[in-house]
């Protein structure tokens, strides 16, 4: 199992390490969530929360990569996304149960499930692995729709491509070119104006790969009360918010 960082990891000042990459990420994520529920008409922490998702899908790659057991990886992402769905839809659609959009666990778990069969065809490099590759793939995407996840197909094709980009001959620029097609390109959401032209709010993860590519391939302190503390931070928040949101409103 390869275990050495992303070839994409550059030093500039010693970089930044997975927990400060996952802490910045938390913290985009927080203020997209607070402007939806406590803090609506400032706009600009909408904008800044766009961030978060690239860099979530990021680490999905690198972890899959770092982590000692994948499957255990694959059942707690799971776990997280099962623990974590009333809360998302209480603070989505203020009810326990909201079967039309799902939590951004669930589009990362597919990510991880797609990544994981193109790694076999990548390893075994046979037909009937190139062909579960693109079944898998496939699969993950139409879950993706059917299923109504958080960012939908283009979340899982976020993960795909960090995970396909990572030795890619010059990886910058095909990131960049990836992140404004799954971004902007077509996509279909809120516009500003930004110069003159329509851009869309989503449009700003592309600003995303700032922090991402100063990202140094190390994971910092590693303990089980941080690592399952970024999970739980999840659901915790959105219950927070949904419950402050319904006393104040």
């Amino acid at each position: 199992m390869c275990k050495s960082p992303s070839p994409l990891v550059r030093k500039p000042l010693g970089g930044i390490n997975a927990n400060q990459l996952r802490c910045l990420a938390v913290a985009l994520m927080l203020l997209d969530h607070l402007w939806a529920t406590l803090i609506p008409g400032n706009f600009w922490m909408t904008c800044a929360g766009r961030l978060a998702f690239p860099i979530f899908a990021f680490q999905i790659s690198e972890g899959f990569f770092h982590t000692s057991d994948r499957k255990r990886y694959a059942r707690r992402l799971l776990l997280f996304a099962l623990i974590s769905e009333i809360p998302f839809d209480l603070m989505y659609a203020s009810t326990v149960l909201y079967p039309f959009h799902q939590n951004v666990l669930f589009t990362l778990l597919l990510g991880l499930l797609a990544v994981s069969a193109m790694d076999r065809a990548r390893r075994e490099r046979t037909g009937k692995a190139v062909l579960l590759a693109v079944l898998g793939l496939l699969g993950t995407l139409l879950l993706s729709v059917l299923g109504m996840v958080d960012y939908g197909w283009r979340g899982v094709l976020t993960v795909v491509a960090f995970y396909a980009l990572r030795g890619f001959p010059g990886a910058w620029l095909a990131q960049a070119a990836a992140m404004v097609l799954l971004n902007i390109v077509g996509f279909q959401g809120l516009l500003i104006s930004l110069l003159g032209l329509d851009f869309p709010v989503q449009g700003f993860a592309v600003l995303a790969l700032l922090p991402i590519w100063l990202y140094n391939g190390q994971p910092g302190v590693k303990n089980r009360v941080l690592q399952y503390g970024f999970y739980a931070f999840y659901p915790v928040h959105m219950l927070i918010l949904y419950l402050l949101f319904s006393l104040l409103r």
